[in-house]
């Protein structure tokens, strides 16, 4: 009896732990970030994908993310997520999808025009948006859910 308490006991630490752990990984971003999260990737090919909790497109394309991630390792993908929810919302999401470890961001404050146009001019607020962007810095931007076996091949040869 005592031992069937004590697994409980552990077992209920353990999920207590991976719900913090899943909040953690998600930070907060704002106006002026957009440098400071792509700097540490230039010189190399970087995936940032843009979504929300409440679009569904980018709800079913979530577990193909996490699919590609876990089957690509050194594939360098950031996932920013802009709808108004909780970050508590956003958290599930990426955990039910395989992407609780990631580098993922919330916004910390409204979606609006000048963080958009900081980070692409030409973007209107769609989900999802992923910007693919090479080595060298050329961006390509990709509107809609993404066909991750030309996702595969746009590494292989940018990075």
């Amino acid at each position: 009896m005592m031992k069937k308490f004590l697994l409980l006991i552990s077992l209920l630490c353990i999920f207590t732990q991976l719900g913090y752990a899943q909040n953690s990984t998600l930070k907060t971003y704002q106006k002026g970030d957009w440098k400071a999260v792509t700097k540490p990737y230039t010189g190399q090919a970087v995936v940032i994908h843009f979504w929300g909790v409440t679009c569904a497109p980018c709800a079913k394309e979530m577990p193909q993310w996490g699919r590609f991630v876990a089957q690509n390792k050194n594939a360098k993908v950031i996932f920013i997520q802009v709808d108004d929810v909780s970050p508590d919302s956003a958290s599930k999401m990426m955990s039910s999808s395989g992407l609780a470890r990631v580098d993922a961001y919330t916004l910390a404050s409204p979606f609006d025009d000048a963080l958009r146009y900081e980070i692409d001019p030409r973007w209107r607020g769609e989900t999802p948006l992923t910007l693919l962007i090479d080595k060298n810095g050329k961006v390509i931007r990709k509107t809609g859910t993404m066909d991750f076996d030309k996702l595969k091949q746009w590494y292989f040869v940018s990075a």
